[in-house]
């Protein structure tokens, strides 16, 4: 199937001729897009490879990146150029793009090198935002993205997915290191081996995270419990990686059993949804062997144990009643490289067909994945959670979408 074969979604049917979608695609319209890089100096990720420029340049789109953006994703700022990139020595002068990428939300400084009317594709991290930020891109006319809030084709979050996909692998890594020796923990090899008890593993909940963090562990030999609030989230995990797998409902007398005998426990549990979050007491981790393992994957939206606290890469782990508790936001950003890829997977189609329709207005009409990425248009608050929370007022953006 040719790409103007596909099949129209409906507001593209309703308020387009397919004539008309036919010549604006064939036409396009450069963009001028610009990669901003972070303050945050355990950030590590960029949100476009040097491989999506190349790709981007040839579609006869501009490239502007502030030098060094990609160095802690081990790509070089020749990396960009020889790409087709403009490198730029100042943060002002990448402001200069039509489109700004950025991979954690920008900062009041930043906010305030926006010329107004400008489009930004950032994650949101909703958890640790004030009111001010948002009053901030609003008052500079703002149309902004969400990472998180991006869908696909198949209703599915694609940038979620991808990171809870590595933060689960990356997670079994850190748990490995901090039960050796080396890392203080217990001296014990994760999976075992011929004669040797394996390890015990115990995920708190059963989503993608924990899919590929149980993947890893069964891999590596481990034995492994997921314990979750959801039964069909269970059948389905279980479904997805086999027998060897014990699932439970989250019943305290279960799990202080499964805490009670664990090497490792790793919560990838979210506040943010509290249909599946479960705050594990005090008196779970003391039944814990000693120079075991605490994992808290979302430690950025507060602890999933009474005993956890925010830790840095700089000093990542603390000991609480023997137990040695790891918890550092954004796992992804330890492989770097590899997370700025999956990101860049992501956004790469998303700018090319931004080109293609002409313009950020008649992307976010025509495709619904996006449009459900959009938090602010055009200054507009558009996201009724984030309303709520803060007392902002806001729009429907379909409505919002006839006006302009």
């Amino acid at each position: 199937m040719h790409e103007t074969d596909k099949p129209l979604s409906q507001f593209h049917s309703v308020r387009l001729p397919q004539e008309e979608v036919l010549d604006r695609e064939k036409k396009g319209k450069q963009l001028k897009i610009g990669i901003i890089g972070e303050v945050d100096p355990h950030e590590t990720r960029v949100p476009i490879s040097p491989q999506s420029v190349e790709l981007l340049v040839q579609n006869g789109h501009q490239i502007l990146i502030e030098h060094n953006a990609g160095v802690a994703s081990r790509f070089s700022s020749s990396d960009y150029s020889e790409a087709g990139a403009q490198v730029k020595n100042k943060k002002a002068e990448v402001f200069e793009a039509d489109i700004l990428l950025k991979v954690s939300p920008l900062t009041e400084a930043e906010i305030s090198l926006l010329r107004g009317g400008q489009t930004l594709i950032s994650s949101l991290h909703l958890a640790t935002r004030e009111v001010s930020y948002f009053r901030s891109l609003m008052s500079k006319k703002t149309t902004a993205i969400a990472f998180e809030l991006l869908m696909d084709d198949v209703n599915e979050f694609p940038v979620l997915r991808s990171m809870c996909e590595i933060a689960g692998t990356v997670s079994m890594s850190i748990g490995s290191r901090y039960l050796s020796t080396y890392g203080q923990g217990k001296g014990i090899l994760l999976g075992g081996i011929t004669g040797v008890t394996p390890a015990e593993v115990v995920l708190l909940g059963a989503g993608t995270a924990a899919e590929y963090a149980a993947r890893t562990a069964i891999g590596m030999g481990a034995v492994v419990k997921v314990f979750d609030r959801s039964i069909p989230r269970l059948r389905s995990i279980k479904h997805r990686l086999g027998q060897e797998l014990f699932t439970s409902v989250m019943h305290p007398t279960v799990m202080k059993k499964a805490f009670e005998t664990a090497d490792l426990v790793i919560s990838t549990l979210q506040r943010l949804n509290p249909e599946s979050y479960y705050l594990v007491p005090d008196d779970m981790i003391m039944s814990m062997k000693e120079g075991s393992v605490v994992v808290d994957m979302h430690i950025d939206q507060g602890s999933s144990f009474e005993t956890g606290r925010m830790t840095s890469p700089d000093k990542p782990i603390y000991r609480e009643h023997g137990v040695i508790h790891y918890m550092v936001p954004n796992m992804t950003s330890l492989v770097g490289r590899t997370a700025s890829i999956a990101l860049s997977n992501v956004l790469m189609p998303l700018l090319m067909n931004k080109g293609r329709c002409g313009g950020i207005q008649q992307l976010i009409l025509e495709d619904y994945g996006v449009r459900h990425g959009v938090y602010l248009y055009n200054g507009i608050l558009t996201h009724e959670m984030i309303g709520n929370y803060f007392t902002i007022p806001f729009k429907n953006i379909d409505l919002l979408l006839a006006a302009f």
